[in-house]
């Protein structure tokens, strides 16, 4: 008995029969161990030489690696899976049919694994997938979705006959396993039924195709598919998503979150509720936030947020600092406010980052603009804990000093800001910004309802008026009755000295509609 190693290529064959005077004489794509031949007894030599029947054909149907140039045509399902056919193998003990357009036979077959290429068909006519199959030459075809009398006509057709067919049930709740490794290429579709399809078809060169609603924000992905394009060498869309999609798709590439998980502030169908101390670090004479240094501020915080998690909310616990302080004077810039030393909020922005916590960085303008004040902390705000306060009762006329009058913005000036935030979100990839606006009386912001609500940003107007509980109850009401109060999120504040009494966790939850921050000075 000769022993043989067959070189390793799809569909290497054993010659039917070799022999010369000498001995073995080599064939081509085939290696003989002359040692073990040399090794054969005499009786089976005589079997060997006696025996006019031809070799068994040995085939090595094992997949190759996928080249690295491989061009499929993604947005053809049929013509994908014959390419990537014809790249993987040069033969096929086993091969998965389907209809193209059975996706749910499609997901049955890949579910149940086929120890070869899956092929899918639109008719019985098509010549790709046909000629495929003839090359292919499987033993065994394992089919789901499919008449089995037409089948059975037209693999006689093919001159496969004698294929043996397995006819599996379509399974409607059949699920895909979990890949052995991160996909290397992922495509995205707005049609849940073609990444279906595509799923289960690309998966043998280490590729994954899933679906987005057109309309619908990238960022809200599952968190096993936004993994999944994070990792991945290669994405492409293929839909029209709208001008939102790329830098959508580079926040989800980049893969920062907000604190607690997920690209949205406020995502869709997960309930979230920021709890935050409010005041400046060097004094306790603006809020309870300059009480303690940072590290005791999220022990402080954590039980005063205790409560808030009652109606099912995860709650983030978030600093508030006040950033720009209204001042009597108008300081050598003349503005009337004093700004805050990035040094001096340092430690606040990094003992939240190392708790996964907030932190909002509030603008008392004075005389000049919130824009010129916000890009004074332009450094904290690239990052993807930190947002934005604008606090209008200290927005000051040129004409004006602080505690005469409650300040006033105009929506023009707030989407100065909006504008500016929102281009640093694109900028940077960064998950959605939280931007906060104060607010107890109407005049403070003229014409909210041209407050532009971007997708980068979440909005939130914040009633942080102060006195007893039912006018605070009777504030709340106007401003969340005003006809744009759809189009913002709203949040809460509760004064330990000035409020009569201080709300309850209880009583901030029964209010309409639910208070996404509340903060505590």
């Amino acid at each position: 008995m000769l022993a043989l190693v067959v070189a390793a290529f799809a569909c290497a064959c054993i010659p039917s029969r070799w022999q010369t005077q000498d001995g073995p004489e080599p064939v081509a794509g085939v290696s003989v161990d002359t040692a073990s031949a040399a090794e054969t007894t005499e009786s089976e030599a005589a079997d060997s030489s006696a025996s006019d029947e031809p070799a068994v054909t040995v085939r090595d149907c094992s997949p190759r690696a996928a080249p690295d140039d491989l061009v499929i045509d993604i947005d053809a399902a049929v013509l994908a899976s014959v390419r990537i056919s014809s790249a993987l193998y040069g033969c096929a003990d086993e091969v998965g049919l389907a209809f193209a357009d059975d996706s749910e036979a499609i997901r049955t077959l890949a579910a149940r694994g086929v120890r070869g290429p899956l092929l899918l068909v639109e008719s019985w006519t098509a010549p790709e997938p046909m000629t495929e199959l003839r090359r292919l030459a499987p033993e065994r075809i394992v089919a789901a979705g499919f008449n089995r009398q037409r089948i059975r006509q037209r693999l006689a057709g093919l001159g496969l006959a004698g294929a043996e067919v397995e006819w599996v049930p379509v399974n409607p709740t059949a699920v895909l396993p979990p890949q052995d490794t991160p996909p290397q290429r992922v495509w995205i579709f707005g049609s849940a039924e073609q990444a279906a399809v595509l799923d289960a078809v690309v998966r043998q060169i280490d590729a994954a195709a899933v679906s987005v609603a057109v309309g619908d924000d990238l960022r809200a992905m599952p968190a096993e598919e936004r993994g999944m394009l994070r990792d991945a060498a290669h994405v492409e869309m293929h839909a029209d998503f709208g001008p939102d999609a790329a830098w959508q798709l580079e926040v989800v590439r980049r893969g920062d979150e907000v604190p607690g998980g997920g690209l949205l502030m406020y995502e869709p169908g997960r309930a979230r509720r920021l709890v935050a101390m409010y005041g400046h670090p060097s004094t306790s004479q603006l809020g309870v936030l300059g009480e303690q240094d940072p590290s005791q501020g999220v022990a402080r915080l954590a039980s005063i947020a205790q409560g808030y998690e009652a109606d099912g909310s995860e709650v983030v616990l978030a600093f508030e600092i006040i950033a720009t302080v209204a001042s009597a004077r108008a300081g050598r810039d003349g503005d009337y406010s004093n700004e805050t030393a990035l040094d001096d909020i340092r430690p606040w922005i990094e003992e939240a980052a190392a708790n996964d916590m907030y932190v909002v960085l509030d603008l008392q303008s004075g005389r000049t603009d919130f824009l010129t004040q916000a890009k004074l902390y332009a450094e904290f705000l690239r990052l993807p804990h930190v947002g934005l306060a604008i606090d209008p009762e200290w927005r000051l006329r040129p004409d004006q000093v602080h505690l005469r009058q409650v300040g006033t913005v105009d929506a023009a000036e707030i989407n100065q800001v909006v504008r500016w935030l929102a281009g640093l979100v694109r900028e940077e990839a960064l998950p959605q910004k939280l931007l906060i606006l104060h607010q107890f009386r109407f005049s403070m912001i003229t014409n909210r309802d041209l407050v532009e609500t971007p997708a980068e940003l979440a909005v939130l107007v914040h009633m942080d008026g102060q006195g007893p509980i039912a006018t605070k109850y009777s504030t709340w009401a106007a401003l969340t009755g005003e006809p744009d109060a759809h189009r913002f999120y709203w949040g809460w504040k509760n004064f330990y000295d000035e409020d009569f009494p201080t709300p309850t966790a209880e009583q901030v939850l029964a209010l309409t509609p639910s208070p996404l921050f509340v903060s505590y000075q």
